[in-house]
């Protein structure tokens, strides 16, 4: 094992929220008299800066308040919190990479005090050095907190690996210089995830 420690992305790849995004997704789009989107579809034009991902689904941000839009979104999600649960494997994946001394973090999109709820919520927080959660709701991204993140964990970026489920993960690990393994059973679709790197793997649990 060359890396020495793992930065975690969040929903998709630790937390199975695929469904529930998509069923608050078409919530609000009915309410918008927009068409509703499928699964298929959403894992393609799924992306971030998600105000791209809501155009692409059809909203005319000339005629309504993304900020509105967003909060709406994240208030639906919120409601169904109790549909939220772990991928499969997680507590067996992290427990295999604390046991062999590897190190391990969170870096996600998801505002900071709903994040450190939920992993709190799940037993899973103990697993790790870091939780690093954005100051808002509309998850714009999550470079420069990737840019802190590594100055804290302070190890040389060929011993460091981002594992997400989107290719704003890859660009983020990409702009962070350091190595990106995707997990296609999240966000983006495989072929999605494979037009940018070869290393992509079904399950969480592969990465064992």
């Amino acid at each position: 094992m060359k890396y020495k420690h793992i930065i975690w992305d969040y929903n998709g790849t630790l937390l199975n929220d695929l469904i529930l995004c998509v069923d608050c997704m078409n919530i609000l789009l009915k309410k918008y008299n927009i068409n509703e989107i499928s699964l298929e579809k959403y894992k393609q034009i799924f992306d971030f800066p998600v105000k791209d991902y809501y155009e692409r689904a059809g909203f005319d941000f000339q005629k309504f308040d993304f900020n509105l839009v967003g909060v709406e979104f994240i208030d639906i999600y919120h409601s169904k919190e109790n549909e939220l649960f772990l991928q499969n494997d997680v507590i067996e994946v992290l427990t295999h990479f604390r046991d062999i001394g590897v190190r391990q973090s969170i870096l996600s999109a998801r505002e900071q005090n709903k994040l450190l709820h939920e992993v709190e919520h799940f037993g899973i927080k103990h697993f790790f050095d870091n939780i690093s959660g954005l100051d808002n709701h509309l998850a714009s991204g999550k470079i420069d907190n990737g840019k802190k993140l590594l100055e804290k964990i302070a190890l040389k970026k060929n011993e460091v690996v981002l594992i997400g489920d989107t290719l704003h993960d890859f660009e983020v690990a990409s702009e962070l210089g350091i190595d990106c393994i995707l997990i296609a059973d999240g966000h983006h679709s495989k072929e999605k995830l494979l037009q940018k790197t070869n290393l992509v793997l079904d399950k969480i649990s592969d990465l064992i």
